[in-house]
């Protein structure tokens, strides 16, 4: 029992530690080279910080264990949304700086219902559809630099940072003293360790949490949604409670999204290459997978609800003008996440929680 616990916190330090120098290594590289801060923020940054759940993917799926591959992605989305935003505004508010940010969360909640598509028709992930995702994945970022490129300059540097992942001024500054960066030498040394460190993490990760679902008769998918998505996300939320406890929200609804859409096209695209994400045995199917799904899509509905500030056109007079009051103040407040809102999404998470285990 204890070496399992053993195995999980070894692993998910692992991946911790690792996903963060992989990112510094290769801005680092990356600013040798004079390669542009845009590509840099849309592929150095995004997809590295995404790296450990990425790699935890391809580990489960040639460990043959699909659940954990799936229920690792389908479970960080719901965190990212429910548990990082929520806890996030219970201490400040977020602010939806962008009206763009529309746009990306059209493509996130369609990449779960293409998602949702393919696991109903066909019980498994294909290479095909795999080669689909990932085609989603490069069109997102394609087109994503190309409205960026067309933006003024005093908008560019916004579009960065809200659509891909991740505090990109923070990583840029740990590189930079005095306009110098690390020796490219180290640079390369941490990408190298870095991602040695991601493999072993995630062997460790997936090792423990079968075994642990063994010992206490539960789903790998349980484990997965649950420890695993929020062993994942636990940077992301520390990160995100400091900035707020600072005053300091450059955390954005777009970082969110843009993250959930690379766990979906990307992680999923980019395994289900390596190899299919599907049922090892023939009794076992991903009928609950489905309904993780559909928590996923039903929390993404509901966002968009709380950044578009709907009630604002509602007209309701006469005795029931307080509850109008109340939409328009309190509830849905459109523009930010206020901490009413940041409440109902936290207790949306443990919800969730509970009936993932009951």
């Amino acid at each position: 029992m204890l070496n399992l616990v053993f195995y999980i916190l070894i692993g998910l330090i692992l991946l911790t530690l690792s996903g963060n120098f992989l990112v510094k290594g290769a801005v680092s590289i990356a600013g040798y080279y004079r390669i542009s801060t845009l590509v840099i923020g849309a592929t150095v940054v995004s997809m590295g910080t995404s790296a450990p759940e990425l790699i935890v993917s391809i580990e489960a799926a040639l460990a043959n264990k699909p659940e954990i591959a799936l229920g690792n992605v389908i479970g960080s989305n719901i965190s990212n949304i429910a548990l990082v935003l929520g806890m996030t505004a219970l201490i400040l508010p977020i602010p939806v700086r962008r009206s763009g940010v529309k746009w990306d969360w059209s493509v996130m909640v369609l990449s779960a219902i293409f998602l949702f598509v393919a696991l109903t028709t066909g019980n498994q992930l294909s290479r095909f559809e795999g080669a689909l995702f990932t085609v989603g994945l490069i069109a997102y970022v394609t087109f994503t630099i190309y409205r960026s490129r067309k933006s003024s300059a005093k908008n560019k540097q916004e579009i960065i940072e809200d659509r891909f992942w991740f505090r990109y001024k923070e990583f840029i500054s740990l590189f930079k003293t005095d306009n110098k960066t690390v020796p490219l030498f180290l640079a390369i040394v941490s990408v190298v360790v870095a991602s040695i460190g991601l493999v072993y993490g995630a062997k460790y990760l997936v090792v423990g949490a079968s075994g642990l679902a063994a010992r206490f008769g539960v789903s790998e998918r349980v484990i997965a949604v649950s420890v695993i998505a929020f062993g994942t996300s636990v940077p992301e939320l520390a990160t995100s409670i400091v900035a707020a406890i600072k005053k300091e929200m450059d955390i954005s609804i777009g970082n969110i999204i843009g993250s959930n859409i690379f766990n979906i096209f990307g992680i999923l695209g980019i395994t289900s290459l390596i190899k299919p994400v599907s049922p090892k045995l023939p009794a076992v199917d991903f009928s609950n997978i489905q309904g993780d799904i559909i928590w996923m899509l039903a929390i993404s509905v509901l966002l968009i609800f709380l950044m578009i500030p709907f009630a604002g056109k509602l007209k309701i007079k006469g005795k029931f003008a307080s509850i109008g009051h109340f939409l328009k103040t309190d509830l849905v407040t459109g523009g930010r996440i206020s901490r009413i809102e940041g409440l109902l999404l936290l207790s949306l998470y443990f919800i969730y929680i509970f009936w993932v285990f009951f």
